[in-house]
């Protein structure tokens, strides 16, 4: 999402293919598989929520990094852990949906699915409704890419629908997932966006991680930070090169480490 039209513009100029191994991407990817992308209504991207996901509204800006880290279903790394719990690994997933598939943003929604079954889902014109479910396994996504056009043996869960019993669906809040508003935001802008909004994103987690700033605080000094280089950096300006990608993540990542020492008082 950093350089996503230069790298799609480049693999479409070496007639390359590019293939999704994060489990969304992944399942949207198969969904499509002998469909046409312009008969397609909607994209639904699923979330678990997180680990945070039935904790009060007020109790947020409380939340360690131990909290976010204790993920209901999915064994990852810390810091995607606490991606899932702020829900800017969604954010990231709603902008990379659009750079892969060529979709407008007012295609892709996201919905909270507690179990995790489901991994994406993609909508037709005619209403029918193409899901990808399978155990929370990264094998899936990783092994079919790997071994793409063809499906393999995989050393996977097989599911079991009656032990299962239900699949939940509810919408997500936004004021607890403020990332997914700045994720249109980022969108709506366009230009070198999303880089400052991932070097930005990626600024506030260190800073999570090492106890400068509240969980709370995180979406607000990636929107302050877009906010500032909105004034006068290029922001709004397409990218012609890696560099300039560069550039702007570097800029990025300087303007929100000033805001953290602004709002931490180490300034």
């Amino acid at each position: 999402m950093t350089a996503g039209p230069l790298l799609m513009a480049e693999a479409a100029a070496q007639g390359a293919r590019i293939l999704p191994v994060d489990s969304e991407h992944s399942a949207i990817f198969q969904a499509l598989v002998g469909e046409d992308i312009a008969a397609v209504e909607r994209i639904v991207l699923t979330a678990s929520g997180g680990a945070l996901r039935d904790w009060p509204l007020e109790r947020l800006q409380t939340a360690t990094v131990k909290d976010a880290l204790a993920h209901p279903n999915w064994a990852m790394g810390q810091r995607i852990t606490i991606d899932s719990a702020s829900m800017f690994n969604k954010a990231l997933e709603v902008i990379e949906t659009r750079e892969y598939f060529g979709v407008a943003p007012n295609q892709i929604e996201v919905i909270i699915h507690p179990e995790s079954i489901i991994h994406s889902m993609v909508g037709y014109r005619d209403g029918a409704i193409m899901a990808h479910l399978g155990a929370a396994d990264m094998r899936h996504a990783i092994g079919y890419a790997l071994n793409w056009p063809d499906r393999a043996a995989l050393p996977v869960a097989r599911l079991d629908f009656a032990a299962l019993g239900q699949l939940t669906f509810r919408a997500p809040d936004e004021r607890r997932y403020p990332a997914l508003r700045l994720a249109r935001e980022v969108m709506q802008t366009g230009g070198q966006a999303g880089a400052a909004f991932n070097a930005a994103k990626e600024i506030a987690l260190d800073h999570f991680i090492g106890g400068a700033i509240g969980f709370a605080d995180m979406a607000g000094l990636v929107e302050e930070t877009l906010a500032v280089l909105s004034r006068g950096s290029g922001l709004q300006i397409a990218p012609t090169c890696l560099e300039d990608v560069a550039r702007m993540d570097a800029d990025a990542r300087h303007v929100a480490g000033r805001l953290v020492a602004r709002l931490t008082g180490a300034a």
